[in-house]
């Protein structure tokens, strides 16, 4: 090892003595603001996975259409199963009804889910939160969570539901015909997370949306789930490509491209401001290397009057700003992760001291604190902060370099 080197190790950790209060200082902001950074990045990663996965779920990877109704949609169905890459598909239909009770109107968004998919049922259970699947048939439908508190419904009250095709069909009559609105059943509550979904959604049979709308055997879409690894995008894209003309696959992450993008652009914003805590440690760090700097002038002047170039000395201050910073970002991970490890027991002490226990649950529709830890994240955060104490020890560098032998020696 350089004697520079050496002599930096002993500046920042002498032996036999206590553990030097200005390298205590800065090691801990160092670390302090990695921890935090991690915290709050893979916090912030964890809610944008678990909307991910619940925009892919509730859309499904990919959704194939073409801009009318597919009157066979089975056949369509059993083609894009052909297709490599695919794992199921199911065909949907959606549209807008008129649902009233107690003289109360409603306009929500209405989805018609194929009930022979296992997998479909499976997953409708799962996001339930009242209510039982096995209650859910063609004369029944689910509401979301949001839409059901605005109208007070709870499994097993009945609605009323209207389609604008039965407005059509009254003005084609002129009038004549007596249209009686479709009697239906609430057999569940469910609740995605997606808040989107939750608000203004109701889910029914794709028999019921067939007779609603008149679509015969017909179906609106095909929704596509892909297999576990591949890119959606690049799926879809083949998948537009072997179907061809009127038919189109539109990821989830092109009709939810906006609400991605402010998701990501709240995390580079978060990363920004939270990163100054890094930088506010750099001048702690700058601060004590000055001081040492100045403490050790004579020391300095003894090293240069024996050979040591100023390269040499500079090289020493700039090392141990290396050194703050490599400790720190070590002790900042092993702190973020003993965070993230217990943040369970963290939140739930805080929300029971405050008392407010089940906000998360309300406001979030998570019970739990979700993390994503994203490697990428987690070396970015780990260069910039090493980078950081290495700058902050330039400053110091420069000028210990520049300190000439005879007049450090003569220092006081």
């Amino acid at each position: 090892m350089p004697w520079y080197l050496h002599i930096a190790l002993r500046h920042l950790f002498p032996q036999g003595k206590r553990f030097p209060f200005f390298t205590l200082m800065s090691v801990t902001g160092v670390s302090l603001g990695v921890a935090l950074l991690i915290i709050v990045i893979s916090v912030f990663n964890g809610f944008g996975h678990e909307i991910r996965t619940k925009i892919a779920d509730t859309y499904g990877d990919a959704r194939i259409t073409n801009g009318g109704i597919i009157y066979d949609p089975d056949s369509l169905v059993n083609f894009v199963e052909a297709h490599e890459g695919v794992a199921r598909t199911t065909p949907y239909a959606n549209g807008v009804v008129m649902l009233l009770f107690r003289n109360q109107p409603l306009y929500p968004i209405i989805e018609g889910v194929d009930m022979r998919s296992d997998e479909e049922l499976e997953k409708l259970a799962s996001y339930m939160t009242l209510g039982e699947i096995d209650d859910f048939d063609d004369d029944s439908i689910l509401l979301s969570s949001g839409f059901a508190s605005q109208m007070g419904l709870i499994p097993g009250d009945e609605v009323d539901l209207y389609t604008p095709l039965m407005g059509l069909k009254l003005k084609q009559s002129g009038g004549d015909e007596v249209l009686l609105p479709r009697l239906l059943r609430v057999a569940g509550i469910y609740q995605t997370g997606w808040q989107r979904a939750d608000e203004n959604t109701i889910i029914g049979s794709l028999r019921l949306m067939q007779d609603l709308y008149d679509l015969g055997d017909g179906a609106h879409g095909i929704r596509v789930q892909f297999a576990d690894g591949l890119d959606p995008e690049a799926e879809a894209f083949a998948l537009t490509q072997s179907l061809g003309r009127p038919y189109y696959a539109r990821t989830w992450m092109d009709s939810q491209s906006e609400f991605l993008s402010v998701l990501e652009f709240e995390k580079r914003m978060m990363f920004f401001l939270l990163f100054f805590i890094v930088i506010v440690s750099a001048f702690s760090i700058t601060s004590s290397l000055l001081i040492s700097v100045i403490r050790k002038t004579r020391e300095i002047g003894l090293y240069r009057s024996m050979g040591a170039t100023s390269r040499q000395v500079s090289a020493c201050f700039c090392f141990q700003g290396l050194l703050i910073g490599v400790t720190g970002t070590i002790l900042g991970f092993a702190l973020g992760f003993l965070v993230l490890a217990f943040r369970t027991q963290i939140t739930q002490a805080i929300s029971s001291i405050m008392g407010v226990s089940s906000s998360m649950k309300e406001i979030y529709a998570f019970s739990y604190l979700p993390v994503h830890i994203v490697p990428f994240d987690l070396v970015v955060i780990s260069t910039l902060s090493m980078l950081v104490a290495v700058l902050a020890g330039l400053i110091p560098a420069i000028r210990a370099g520049k300190l000439k032998p005879v007049e450090a020696l003569r220092s006081e």
